[in-house]
């Protein structure tokens, strides 16, 4: 059974090699710091900078920001397959903003920006 696994193991490897996937890994790991500065520049706002669950509440019961359905509802219009892991509603620039942090089909993460007054995507990285 050990044997197996090893034998399947391998495989995999070998075709992930074919595929080039492994290959792009290496080149990634062997520039790490171009890669680190590519994410730095396009980091959303800060976890500091986001609203509590109860001030959320709080601006959607007074109408101050749309629902966190409305602000999802429109960033599926960007990434219409992607599942929706997390929505917070953060400070940014002059207003509130909804963070959504989505996992798409292919296994990638993506930033949307939601603006919370209108719920236009306000951005996408």
């Amino acid at each position: 059974m050990r044997y197996a696994l090893a034998l399947i193991a391998a495989c995999l490897t070998l075709a992930a090699i074919a595929a080039g996937d492994l290959g792009t890994l290496a080149e990634e790991t062997a520039q790490p710091g171009a890669r680190l500065n590519a994410v730095q520049s396009a980091a959303p706002p800060r976890s500091e900078n986001c609203l509590a669950p109860a001030d959320l509440r709080e601006a959607v019961a007074e109408r101050r920001v749309i629902e966190p359905v409305a602000a999802i509802r429109a960033a599926r219009t960007v990434i219409p397959r992607a599942d929706i892991q997390r929505a917070s509603l953060c400070r940014h620039e002059d207003g509130l903003v909804y963070m959504l942090t989505a996992l798409r089909r292919d296994g990638h993460f993506v930033h949307v920006m939601v603006d919370a007054k209108t719920g236009q995507v306000a951005g996408q990285y």
